[in-house]
C-alpha cells in the first residue's frame, strides 16, 4: 500500500486544479514572485534555533522582523506567527481571555457561536470553560449557518455578565460574514473581549476598498475585533499549518496571551512554515494590489460566465466572501457529493460538500485557466445531466436542510454535567445517551454533538449516512463506537 509520499507525487503529476486549501495552489506563484530558490533548497531550510535564527517564543531578530511585517500589513498592535494553524491561536486566545472565572479561579464562561470550529471546544475542555452558545441564523435553502446576529450576542452578554469573551467565525466555511462591527460594539459596551476566528478570511483586509460585483465584506481587523486569527495558508500563500494572530486593541494582556501561545505551540517550530509566512508577507507587500485585482477580475469573470450555465445555481447571499464559490446543481439531479464526483473526472478538486452545495475555495494562486477549467467542466456536466434527466425522468436532488441532515447542529440542546465514568457503545445503540467526546464531521469541523449533549435518533442516522458514504467523522472508532457517559 502506498504511503503519503507516493500519494502526493502521484496527485501532483495529474495536473490537478485546486479549488481547495491551501491558497497558493502550488509552486507557480512562488516561482512567479521570485522564490524559486526557496523551493529548490526547501530541505536545506529545515533548521532549528541556531545562532542568528531567533526564537519564536522570545523574538528579538528575524522572527520579530516577520511579525513586524504582519503588524504593518494588518494595522495591528501586535502580530504573532503560528505554526500549528489557527487552531493553536484560537486555543491560546480563549485561555488568555476566558480562562478565569470572576473570582480568579480556573474556569470561566465563553459566549461562542454554536458553529465554531472544534478547536474552540478543545479550548473549553483544556480550560474548564463553560460554553454559552450563540446560534447563528440558518440559510434555510441549504441548511447551512448564516451570520451570528448582534442582538443574539447582546442578549447572551446580558444573561451571562461573568463571561470573559465572545468568539465566532467570520467568514464561516461557506464565506458568510457576520456584522462584526455591530457585534464588537455590543461586546465592548460591556467591557468584554471579542475574538474572531477569521481562518477563512485572511485575504479580506487586502480586498478592502475594491468595488465591483464581488466586493468583499470588511475584515474583522477593520471592524473592531480585539483578537483576529487568520489562516494565511487557506487563501493566501503560506504553507499549510501556518497562520497569523493579530491583536487589535489594548483590551488584551499580551503577556498572558504570549504565555498561552508558548504553552500550546510546539517547542520545535518549523522554520519552513515560518519562512513561508515571511514569503507570504513579502508577496502581499510587493505584489498584493496586482494579485488581489487579478483575483477579483477572475471571480467576476467566473460568476458572469457561470450565470449562463443552465441548471447551475450559485449562492450569492449578502455579506458573502465571494472567494468561496458555492455551487448547486440539484436542478440537474446532482447533490453536492455527486457534483464533486463529476468534477473529479476533470481533475478538479473542491473543498466541502454540504447537502446540495459543493463549495469551491479559490485562493491567491488560482489563475484564469483554473476558472476556465471549472467553467468548462460545469457546462459539460450540466449539458450531459440535462440529457440524462430528460431521457430517464431523473428526479431532482433533495433540497431541504432536514433531508440532507446538515441542519442538526442548529438544534438547541440542554447541556448536562458529564458523569465521571464513560464507556464505548455502538452508535446504533447510543440513542438517549449523553455524548462524552465530540462527534465531528470533517470538514467542516463543526461538532454535530458536544460533550454533555443528548444523542438522538436523527443524529445517529445522519452519522451512519456519512460513514456509509466514506466521509470522515471524528469521535467514532473503526468499529462505529462512540464515548458516552456510563
Amino acid at each position: 500500500m502506498a504511503g503519503v509520499t507516493d500519494f502526493l507525487i502521484e496527485h501532483a503529476s495529474k495536473d490537478p486544479v485546486s479549488f481547495h486549501m491551501p491558497g497558493h495552489k502550488g509552486k507557480a506563484l512562488y516561482q512567479k514572485c521570485g522564490y524559486g530558490e526557496f523551493l529548490e533548497r526547501f530541505i536545506d531550510c529545515d533548521i532549528t534555533e541556531i545562532i542568528g535564527a531567533d526564537n519564536l517564543f522570545q523574538t528579538e531578530g528575524i522572527i520579530a522582523e516577520t511579525m513586524g511585517k504582519y503588524r504593518e500589513l494588518y494595522d495591528a498592535k501586535a502580530s504573532y506567527l503560528l505554526v500549528n494553524g489557527t487552531s493553536g491561536g484560537i486555543i491560546a486566545s480563549i485561555l488568555a481571555c476566558a480562562g478565569k472565572s470572576s473570582d480568579g479561579s480556573d474556569g470561566g464562561k465563553l459566549i461562542m457561536a454554536r458553529n465554531c470550529h472544534k478547536s474552540v471546544f478543545n479550548a473549553m475542555t483544556l480550560g474548564g470553560i463553560q460554553p454559552v452558545y450563540a446560534y447563528p441564523s440558518v440559510v434555510e435553502e441549504y441548511g447551512i449557518a448564516g451570520p451570528v446576529e448582534a442582538e443574539e450576542i447582546s442578549r447572551l452578554l446580558d444573561e451571562n455578565p461573568e463571561a470573559g469573551a465572545v468568539i465566532l467565525p467570520s467568514p464561516n466555511y461557506y464565506g458568510i460574514c457576520s456584522d462584526v462591527e455591530a457585534i464588537s460594539e455590543e461586546v465592548h459596551r460591556r467591557g468584554k473581549v471579542l475574538i474572531i476566528d477569521q481562518a477563512h478570511g485572511a485575504h479580506l483586509k487586502f480586498f478592502e476598498g475594491r468595488k465591483g460585483s464581488t466586493a468583499m465584506p470588511k475584515s474583522a481587523e477593520s471592524c473592531g475585533a480585539d483578537i483576529v486569527i487568520n489562516s494565511t495558508h487557506k487563501t493566501l500563500a503560506s504553507l499549510t499549518q501556518s497562520a497569523v494572530l493579530n491583536v487589535m486593541s489594548d483590551r488584551v494582556d499580551l503577556r498572558v496571551l504570549e504565555d498561552k501561545l508558548q504553552a500550546i505551540e510546539s517547542t520545535s517550530p518549523s522554520y519552513i512554515l515560518m519562512a513561508s509566512l515571511d514569503i507570504n508577507a513579502d508577496i502581499i507587500k510587493k505584489h498584493g494590489c496586482e494579485l488581489m485585482e487579478k483575483w477579483q477580475e477572475n471571480l467576476e469573470y467566473f460568476y458572469r460566465k457561470a450565470d449562463r450555465i443552465e441548471g447551475l445555481k450559485i449562492m450569492k447571499n449578502s455579506g458573502l466572501d465571494f472567494t468561496k464559490i458555492n455551487l448547486d446543481m440539484s436542478a440537474c439531479g446532482l447533490d453536492g457529493g455527486q457534483l464533486e464526483q463529476e468534477l473529479l473526472k476533470y481533475e478538479i478538486y473542491g473543498e466541502l460538500v454540504t447537502g446540495n452545495i459543493l463549495m469551491c475555495m479559490s485562493g491567491i494562486g488560482n489563475t484564469q485557466k483554473d476558472f476556465d477549467r471549472l467553467l468548462g467542466a460545469l457546462a459539460e456536466i450540466a449539458e450531459k445531466k440535462s440529457l440524462i434527466s430528460d431521457e430517464v425522468n431523473q428526479p431532482e436532488a433533495q433540497t431541504t436542510a432536514q433531508e440532507t441532515g446538515s441542519f442538526l447542529w442548529t438544534k438547541k440542546r440542554t447541556m448536562h454535567n458529564m458523569p465521571e465514568h464513560k464507556k464505548l457503545v455502538k452508535i446504533e445503540d447510543a440513542e438517549g445517551c449523553f455524548c462524552a467526546a465530540s462527534i465531528i464531521p470533517y470538514p467542516p469541523g463543526i461538532p454535530l454533538i458536544c460533550p454533555g449533549e443528548e444523542i438522538g435518533r436523527e443524529e445517529i442516522e445522519y452519522v451512519k449516512e456519512l460513514r456509509a458514504r466514506g466521509e470522515k467523522v471524528m469521535g467514532i472508532d473503526g468499529e462505529d463506537r462512540i464515548v458516552v457517559g456510563a
